[in-house]
C-alpha cells in the first residue's frame, strides 16, 4: 500500500490514476491495511471512481471486502444532474440493515433455563433459512404490496405488528418515498409474498446479549442504554424480493448497454435523470420499504416470544434504532463549500448523521444518530454515535467484514462440535443447518473492535457501548 498517503488519523488517499474521475479514500488502521484480501477490494474502489458524476472520493470503510461491482464497505456520492445510479452500489440485498432494541432487564437476572427456553421459542416463532416465510400466515396481496411501497414500516404497524413510537427510531421513519409497485416484476412479488417476518440465510441473525461496557455515558444516558442491560439485535434485509428487484434491473441495464466504457460491467449504471435511473430508484425504494417491514415484523414476533417466556410487555422492549446499510439515498451535502443534492450509494456502509441534522428526530438531533455495527457471534458488536463527517458523506462502517470465505470457514470447522465450541464461549446458537454455523464462526470475520477503532480515529463516529452476544439464531 506504499502508494497511499495518510491524510489524517486512519484516513488514507488512494491516488487518482488513469481514467479515475476522483481519488479513492480508505478509512483504516495500519494493521487493517496489511490484510492480504484488501488488494482486490481496493481495485474495486478504483473502478467505482470511474463512474460518471462521482464527487469527492470513491470511499472504502475499514470493513471493506470484495463485492459485486462495488466493494462491500463502499460509499460513493453522485451529482444528481450529471451522475449515475448503480444497482451494484446498493447490492442484491436492498436495505439489508440492523435493528437494536433494549430489554427491560439485566441479562444476568434472566436465568439460564429461561434463556434456553427463550432461544428455542424465538427459533420456533421467527422463520429462518433459505426460502422460509411465515408459517401458516397468508401471503401478501397486491394491495398489501401497494401499501408497503407507499407507507413503509407504517404498513406493519397499522396491522398491529409494532408500536407507533417505533417509527421515530427507524432511519427515515421506515419509508423511502417514491416507491412504485407497478415497476416490480411478478417474479419478485412471488418470491417475497410469504417472506415478511423472516430472517433468511447467510450472515443474517437474531441475537440477544448484554451491554458489556459504556464508553460515552452522557450519550448512553440520553438513549436509555445501561451497562448489563439485555439487548436484542436483528440483522436481515429484503429477502428474495429485493434480490429479484436487483437482478431484474441489472438484466435490463445490461441489455441497454449501460455498462459500456466502464472498467467492470458489474458497475453497470443508468443516468440518475434518465427514465431507467428513476425507475430503478423507485423499484429500490419498494424493496427498501419491504425490508423495513421485514425487520418490523421480526421485532413484533420476538416481542411476542419475550412476553410469553419472560413476561415483558411489548412496549417495554424499546426500539433504539434501525439502520440501513445497503441503500442509495438523495441527500444534501457540502461540496466545495456549497450545499448540493447528491445520490449517496452506501453498500455495506451506514449513515452516520451528526448533531443538529434536521433529518433526525429530536432526541438524536441532540446527540447524533445511533450507528449499529454487528461483529461476529463470539466476540462483540458495537453501538456508535454518528459525527456527521462530510469527507465520507456522513457515513460509517456497517460490520466486521469477512476475513474468510464461507467455503474456507466451513472447511476449517468440518468435523468439529460447533455448538459446544460456542457454548464454551458463553454463546448458545441455533440454526436451520450446521453448515450455516460453520460458515459464520467468529474467525470468519475481522475483529470488529479494530474496525470501529478505525472509524473512531477517523472521526466518523464515536463508540458509545460494547455489546456481548449470548443467544444467537443464524439463518
Amino acid at each position: 500500500m506504499s502508494e497511499m498517503k495518510e491524510l489524517a488519523p486512519a484516513i488514507y488517499l488512494l491516488p487518482k490514476e488513469g481514467k479515475m474521475r476522483v481519488p479513492g479514500l480508505v478509512v483504516a488502521t495500519k494493521e487493517l491495511l496489511l490484510e492480504e484480501e484488501l488488494t482486490q477490494a481496493l481495485e474495486q474502489v478504483r473502478n467505482v471512481a470511474h463512474l460518471p458524476g462521482i464527487v469527492g472520493y470513491s470511499i472504502a470503510m475499514p470493513d471493506i471486502h470484495w463485492g459485486y461491482g462495488f466493494p462491500i464497505g463502499g460509499v460513493a456520492a453522485m451529482d444528481v444532474e450529471t451522475g449515475v445510479i448503480s444497482p451494484g452500489g446498493v447490492g442484491y440485498d436492498i436495505n439489508c440493515g440492523v435493528r437494536l432494541a433494549l430489554l427491560p432487564e439485566k441479562l444476568e437476572n434472566i436465568s439460564s433455563s429461561t434463556r434456553r427456553e427463550l432461544l428455542k421459542t424465538i427459533f420456533q416463532t421467527v422463520p429462518s433459512g433459505v426460502g422460509y416465510g411465515h408459517r401458516g400466515i397468508r401471503g401478501l396481496s397486491d394491495l398489501d404490496y401497494k401499501e408497503i411501497a407507499e407507507k413503509g414500516a407504517l404498513f406493519s404497524i397499522e396491522q398491529g405488528l409494532g408500536l407507533v413510537e417505533d417509527l421515530d427510531h427507524i432511519e427515515s421513519r421506515g419509508v423511502i418515498l417514491g416507491g412504485d409497485i407497478d415497476l416490480i416484476s411478478t417474479h419478485a412479488k412471488e418470491r417475497g409474498r410469504k417472506q415478511l417476518g423472516s430472517v433468511g440465510s447467510g450472515n443474517h441473525f437474531i441475537e440477544i446479549g448484554e451491554i458489556e461496557k459504556i464508553f460515552l455515558p452522557d450519550i448512553a444516558a440520553a438513549w436509555g442504554v445501561e451497562e448489563k442491560q439485555a439487548y436484542l439485535l436483528i440483522h436481515t434485509g429484503s429477502r428474495g424480493f429485493g434480490h429479484q428487484v436487483c437482478q431484474d434491473t441489472l438484466d435490463d441495464f445490461m441489455k441497454r448497454g449501460f455498462a459500456k466504457g466502464l472498467p467492470d460491467k458489474q458497475l453497470v449504471a443508468a443516468p440518475i435523470q434518465s427514465t431507467e435511473g428513476k425507475n430503478y430508484f423507485s423499484a429500490m425504494a419498494v424493496a427498501a420499504n419491504f425490508a423495513f417491514n421485514n425487520r418490523q415484523q421480526i421485532l413484533h414476533l420476538v416481542r411476542e416470544a419475550l412476553m410469553q417466556v419472560c413476561g415483558f410487555p411489548h412496549e417495554k422492549v424499546r426500539l433504539l434504532y434501525d439502520v440501513a446499510h445497503n441503500i442509495a439515498k438523495f441527500e444534501t451535502h457540502l461540496v466545495d463549500g456549497s450545499l448540493k443534492k447528491l445520490c449517496v450509494h452506501r453498500k455495506g456502509a451506514t449513515r452516520a448523521f451528526g448533531v443538529g441534522n434536521e433529518d433526525l428526530p429530536l432526541v438524536f438531533r441532540r446527540t447524533g444518530q445511533p450507528v449499529i455495527v454487528p461483529g461476529d457471534m463470539g466476540r462483540a458488536s458495537f453501538l456508535l454515535v454518528g459525527r456527521g463527517h462530510e469527507l465520507t458523506w456522513s457515513s460509517s462502517c456497517h460490520g466486521a467484514g469477512r476475513a474468510k470465505s464461507r467455503v474456507a470457514s466451513a472447511k476449517a470447522w468440518r468435523g468439529r462440535d460447533l455448538k459446544e465450541t460456542m457454548h464454551k464461549q458463553g454463546v448458545e446458537v441455533m440454526a436451520v443447518s450446521l453448515k450455516t454455523i460453520a460458515e459464520e464462526m467468529p474467525d470468519a470475520y475481522k475483529d470488529v473492535a479494530q474496525v470501529v477503532s478505525a472509524v473512531e480515529q477517523a472521526g466518523l463516529a464515536g463508540i458509545v457501548a460494547k455489546l456481548h452476544p449470548h443467544l444467537v439464531i443464524k439463518g
